[in-house]
């Protein structure tokens, strides 16, 4: 009796980006710890590998990236602290689920090559086995997760899955474009090229790549002969456009659930607006004060509302 296809198992953060968009607070912290709302950025990553059943974490980092680990490790002098202090239980139970969420290994990328060859250097540490690749710009809300679904395609399918997300046809050139054809799923495309960041009226379609992927291991010999691309760098896009002309099949999930983009600065704060207006701890005080705030600042005014 043959077995059943493997299943991705571990996942793959590039992290060592120097996150000059986000100057000067990055120039000390790491662009991943920056928050959103009260936790880093990062940590709602590993979050969703997790829930996804990715409890094998790899981070790819560059240089002045330590926070990164400390952020993931045991703060034994932190919890001490407020182990001692019962009305801040919470606090404590905050701070260590970051270390719980998985395990969390670390591999520095010495050479700013791209996006690529950051994904490549995690070769050894997966192995044989299909894998996910999710970046931290792209923030997928817990109630609408795609992972499992792309990992079932994958498993299903064979070759490489990305993740696709319809936007309006005038802003598919700030992402990479997927031509596509149907497979008879609502919700899955066959991927028979890419466009990286096309005008409007070249683009194959108005499905952009956003930053989820599950790869199958013979990709890192597909990015090994990848010469560098747009910018000088080793683009995963065109290993992956590489890979389905040469080894195998490359479909595309159509998502369509809630996305929170953090590469910018506009749409990082619009993301923690976003983000904190849902929280049923913060979100009916701080939507209140939206309410006030709002129409006076529209209408031109610059004062505070008074707070009882």
């Amino acid at each position: 009796m043959s077995s059943s296809p493997a299943r991705a198992r571990k996942a793959v953060i590039p992290a060592a980006g120097l996150g000059t968009r986000f100057l000067p607070a990055t120039k000390a912290v790491p662009k991943e710890m920056i928050p959103v709302v009260d936790k880093p950025a990062i940590q709602y990553v590993v979050e969703e590998a997790s829930r996804a059943g990715l409890a094998d974490v790899l981070m790819v980092t560059g240089r002045n990236k330590g926070a990164l680990e400390d952020h993931f490790d045991r703060a034994y002098e932190l919890e001490d602290t407020l182990e001692g202090q019962p009305s801040k239980k919470d606090l404590l139970e905050r701070v260590r689920a970051a270390t719980d969420l998985a395990t969390v290994h670390f591999v520095r990328q010495q050479d700013p090559r791209g996006l690529g060859h950051a994904v490549l250097c995690a070769a050894d540490h997966v192995g044989g086995e299909p894998f996910a690749v999710l970046l931290g710009d792209d923030l997928i809300d817990e109630r609408d997760p795609v992972l499992p679904r792309m990992i079932e395609v994958q498993q299903r399918y064979g070759g490489c899955v990305i993740c696709l997300l319809e936007v309006p046809r005038e802003q598919i050139r700030l992402y990479g474009a997927a031509a596509t054809a149907p497979t008879g799923e609502a919700d899955v495309v066959r991927v028979t090229g890419m466009v990286e960041k096309p005008e409007p009226a070249e683009a194959p379609s108005n499905l952009a790549m956003i930053g989820r992927y599950v790869l199958a291991a013979e990709l890192f010999d597909v990015i090994r002969s990848t010469p560098p691309g747009r910018g000088g760098e080793i683009q995963l896009t065109d290993a992956i456009e590489a890979y389905g002309k040469s080894a195998g099949p490359v479909h595309g999930v159509v998502f369509r659930g809630r996305r929170y983009d953090t590469g910018d600065k506009g749409d990082y704060l619009r993301s923690v607006v976003q983000l904190a207006a849902d929280r049923p701890d913060l979100g009916p005080d701080f939507l209140a004060w939206l309410q006030e705030w709002l129409p006076d600042r529209l209408a031109g005014g610059d004062e505070e509302p008074v707070r009882p």
